[in-house]
Formats: structure tokens, C-alpha cells, sequence
């Protein structure tokens, strides 16, 4: 390997490092790993994923029900890999300390907080992707994570496949209707 292959790889292993951090370093200092915190990119990945959202209510650094629902359930690694298969998931934190939130969450988080009528924390909110609510599990979930993602999937089987946004919708008929009409 010449010196200049090895300062290529160098530099594009450094930008690759630097990109990752930039992106990490945007969210919300509360929310967990493997979580996002984008409620409209989440809402876009969900459709294109045919997924639900969950929707993570919580108040970070003053509800102690918060924290024991973050620390036994939304940071578990198990837990976070296994949802991610068939959810997006978002925190939506309300912390009294306002400097831990990224710019988007300090403007986004108190509009779905009024959208959602969130009135108590936790709140866990399973969502569509074009955010119409389908399940609500309010406070603090008994249990562990297996059995919360076990009552996240029983409620997306009994809400049906999930509801798109309806350009997302329309896209994908005609996406459809264009398929069929090459046959």
C-alpha cells in the first residue's frame, strides 16, 4: 500500500468519524441511544417502512417514573434492537432543564405535547405515519421491556396495517396502478 492510499483512507475514515459525530451531537442530550427524536422524519421513514411510530413522552430530569420507564425500557439494548424492526421510535422529553434539547425538540416537543394531549408523563403513544394516534399507554409500564414491546405489537396487530400520509398514500397507488398497467 502506497502512503498516499493509506492518507485517503486516513482522511475518509476521519470525515466518516466527524460525520457520525455531527449527527449525534444534534440530538437531545436525553434521548437514548438507537432512539431519534424527529417526529416528521419518523413519520416519513414509518411509511416507507409500512412501521408505526412510537411516541415517547417524558419528562428527562423531573419525573421519577420517567426515568425508571428510560433506564428498565427505552435504554434497553434488547428492547431498542428488537422495536426498531417493527417501530420508529422518538422521545419527546420536557425537561425543566431546556438546555439538554436540541433547537428541533425545543421547538417540536411542546407542539406534540398539545397534539398528543399529553397531560402526564410517561406516556408512550403508538402512532401512524400519518399521525393519527392508534394506541395510548399512559404512565409508567409494569413488566420490562419484554412485555412492553409485546403489548406494542399486540396493539399494531389490532390497529391494522398502518395509516400513510396521503401523498404517501397516493404515491404508492399510483405507483401501484403504473405496475399494472406495464403488465
Amino acid at each position: 500500500m502506497t502512503l498516499n492510499t493509506i492518507a485517503r483512507r486516513a482522511l475518509v475514515a476521519l470525515c466518516m468519524g466527524a460525520c457520525v459525530a455531527a449527527s449525534a451531537a444534534k440530538l437531545s442530550k436525553s434521548v437514548p441511544r438507537g432512539w431519534g427524536e424527529d417526529f416528521a422524519a419518523a413519520q416519513k421513514a414509518a411509511a416507507k417502512g409500512d412501521k408505526y411510530i412510537l411516541l415517547a413522552f417524558s419528562g428527562s430530569d423531573w419525573c421519577g417514573w420517567c426515568v425508571k420507564m428510560d433506564r428498565e425500557v427505552y435504554s434497553d439494548k434488547k428492547f431498542v434492537r428488537a422495536a426498531k424492526k417493527d417501530f420508529e421510535l422518538v422521545l419527546i422529553d420536557s425537561p425543566q432543564d431546556q438546555g439538554i434539547l436540541s433547537p428541533l425538540a425545543k421547538k417540536q416537543n411542546p407542539e406534540l405535547l398539545k397534539k398528543y394531549g399529553i397531560r402526564g408523563f410517561p406516556c408512550s403513544i403508538l402512532v401512524h405515519p400519518d399521525g393519527t394516534e392508534a394506541k395510548r399507554f399512559g404512565g409508567y409500564q409494569r413488566g420490562g421491556p419484554e412485555a412492553f414491546l409485546q403489548a406494542l405489537k399486540d396493539a399494531a396487530k389490532e390497529a391494522g396495517a398502518p395509516k400513510k400520509p396521503a401523498e404517501e398514500e397516493k404515491a404508492s397507488t399510483e405507483k401501484r396502478a403504473s405496475t399494472e398497467e406495464k403488465k
